[in-house]
């Protein structure tokens, strides 16, 4: 019998085997917290940026941060920094999602797949559209691309709030848009926001991106490798004029999908490590002086990493680094525009911000929700099990909170006009604003608790 220090010992472990979650559940988990820590970040970067600490603040992003390595010199401010650098890491892990819900998941059967797919093209078609109507004709109609976004863990948080009042199917077509909408944003910022491009250092590029898939079609599984190469891409890409971050997301293409062991082997493998573990079991010793059973934990965490894959051990250790500090940072060095009290009312009726702010609330909704209906009306696709058009609409809602990705390409197609920047950053706090509120607002009418 257990005494009572030991059942105290053994507590934490023991609430750790009783929890049992799916990839996509510790995904939603990861995505919801994730996202009421960016809604707290983009308080503090507000009030940091409008009250008596601003120009600390200020001084704080423009600090310059660099190095010199022969003839390389790379010197950016530390806004740069975050941008161009931390935010690779981040098109890294949606890179690993998206590959992850081709092969495996949402997007993997056509049939399922499809009505995420024209939502998500509807949510972003639409939006594009509705910018253009505002600013044809003028200079600020490069930014037709900041309405199309939608920001995975804002909207992934405020449906999460919802509880089980929302079907889990509806939080599935949701992530599976929000994932088609990020590879659209990754093909938007690559064909459209690139200013020049230095043909040299593009094809330096191309030789690591070879030197990457050759590490795949090798069998390489250990991770430090493809990072290397994928450091060296992140530098060729930013000398070539193709924006930096994508580096992250064509290095995670090239992880490898593939098990080392089946799992039958790895069962049976399994059960003779904790045979011999029980076997080795001595009440007189506890783990660290126990050499026999360290040995055998050491084995069991290595059958571990080979019948995992690359791509999956990848995604669950990188996930929560950037959910926790890489986009929370990212909102404390961007949300935090300087509001211009006086003006404000005038800005509200600039063509940027009425274009950001209607394509992300009215875009999103015409576009999800109207492709959406459009796609079950034809009998392309159905709706999600235990779903209707009112919660469809609420998605569609929900989809107008851009922040994350509506700001990065805020900060691509306005870099050096920063009244055109301003007005598309408060357009776009506005609209995610309304689009959070009006969107748990409607679903909590809408749904039913079960």
């Amino acid at each position: 019998m257990k005494n009572s220090n030991q059942i105290n010992a053994d507590a934490p472990l023991e609430k750790v085997f009783d929890r049992i979650h799916t990839p996509f559940e510790e995904f939603i988990h990861d995505e919801a917290t994730s996202g009421l820590l960016l809604m707290v970040c983009a308080v503090i970067a507000l009030v940091l940026a409008n009250g008596p600490w601003a120009e600390n603040y200020a001084h704080i992003l423009h600090t310059e941060i660099g190095f010199n390595l022969g003839s390389l010199s790379l010197h950016h401010t530390l806004h740069h920094w975050i941008n161009d650098g931390l935010m690779a890491l981040f098109f890294f892990v949606v890179g690993l999602e998206i590959k992850r819900e081709v092969l495996v998941g949402e997007l993997s059967n056509l049939r399922a797949a499809s009505l995420p797919i024209i939502a998500a093209i509807g949510g972003m078609v639409v939006p594009a559209l509705v910018f253009v109507l505002f600013n044809i004709g003028a200079d600020s109609i490069r930014g037709w691309g900041i309405p199309m976004a939608t920001d995975i863990a804002f909207a992934v948080g405020v449906l999460v709030l919802l509880g089980n009042r929302v079907p889990k199917s509806l939080l599935t077509f949701l992530v599976a848009l929000a994932i088609v909408d990020d590879l659209g944003g990754v093909v938007v910022i690559a064909a459209f926001y690139t200013e020049q491009i230095h043909f040299g250092a593009l094809g330096i590029a191309g030789l690591f991106l070879l030197g990457l898939i050759t590490l795949n079609l090798f069998g390489i599984r250990k991770p430090w490798p493809y990072f290397i190469l994928g450091g060296l891409l992140w530098l060729a890409m930013l000398k070539s004029g193709i924006h930096a971050t994508l580096a992250g997301v064509i290095t995670a293409l090239t992880i490898p999908t593939r098990s080392k062991y089946d799992a039958d082997f790895f069962s049976q493998h399994i059960r003779e490590l904790m045979s011999r573990f029980d076997a080795a079991h001595d009440p007189q010793k506890n783990i660290i002086t126990n050499d026999a059973q360290r040995a055998v934990l050491q084995t069991l965490e290595n059958a571990v990493h080979k019948v995992e894959t690359p791509l999956q051990r990848l995604e669950h250790n990188m996930h929560m680094p950037v959910a926790f500090i890489i986009i929370p940072l990212f909102a404390l060095a961007n949300a935090g525009i300087v509001i211009p009290w006086a003006s404000l009312n005038e800005l509200l009726w600039q063509p940027v911000t009425l274009g950001v702010s209607a394509g992300l609330i009215a875009g999103k909704v015409i576009g999800i929700a109207g492709f959406s209906w459009l796609a079950i009306k034809m009998g392309i696709a159905s709706f999600p099990a235990n779903t209707r058009t009112p919660h469809l609409v609420g998605v569609s809602l929900l989809g107008g909170i851009g922040f994350t990705m509506s700001i990065f390409i805020a900060e691509l197609a306005f870099r050096d006009q920063n009244n055109e920047l301003l007005m598309a950053k408060i357009g776009i706090l506005l609209a995610s604003l309304i689009a959070g509120i009006s969107g748990w607002l409607w679903l909590r009418f809408v749904c039913k608790p079960n």
